[in-house]
């Protein structure tokens, strides 16, 4: 495993680079202030910009650490940052990461997580050689399921009432890839 940190990805239709500070009305209005979003997270709805200003400083100190892994997804076509996904923990004993993301309900149902997902496999399993990528959903939001699905991973159970995020304590569904998996289907 060699980590390498929040390095600038490209996809088609995307840029996942560090955030700045700057980013904070964008995550305000886009994702961070918007309970219909953040309904399944476990992080509580920003009451205002300051809180995300004051996340963003937060993410921005953790940057010069080679295994922080946290991208503001970044639409090309007008510069603007719509979400955010990361690594929200990391085990390098079985050289692991867990995903999670979040999205402006604007571009719900567009493809643009899976994108992003996609691409953050790719560089963690070629670039970081990572063996096991794994993320959970409430049970409820099975569209967040569905991205994980279109993106290789495989169900491997329910966590019951091992979950708490905005809506309560709920049981919640595990995915995993592993490289093998993911090397298999490469082709390579």
């Amino acid at each position: 495993m060699k980590h390498l940190g929040t390095i600038n990805l490209e996809t088609e239709r995307l840029i996942l680079r560090k955030f700045k500070i700057e980013d904070a009305e964008d995550m305000y209005n886009n994702w961070a202030g918007n309970s219909e979003v953040t309904k399944y997270l476990s992080w509580q709805t920003h009451p205002n910009i300051e809180k995300s200003k004051e996340i963003l400083k937060s993410w921005t100190n953790n940057y010069p650490k080679n295994d922080f892994y946290n991208w503001a997804i970044v639409l090309k076509e007008n510069n603007q940052a719509i979400g955010s996904i990361g690594a929200a923990k990391n085990d390098d004993n079985i050289e692991m990461v867990h995903i999670g993301y979040c999205i402006s309900k604007k571009y719900w149902n567009k493809g643009i997580t899976t994108e992003a997902f996609e691409r953050i496999i790719k560089f963690f399993f070629e670039e970081v050689k990572l063996n096991r990528i794994e993320a959970v959903h409430n049970e409820k939001n099975i569209y967040s399921g569905k991205v994980m699905i279109k993106c290789g991973l495989k169900k491997e159970g329910i966590l019951r009432e091992a979950l708490k995020d905005n809506s309560g304590i709920t049981d919640c569904l595990i995915y995993s890839i592993l490289r093998r998996e993911y090397l298999k289907n490469e082709n390579y």
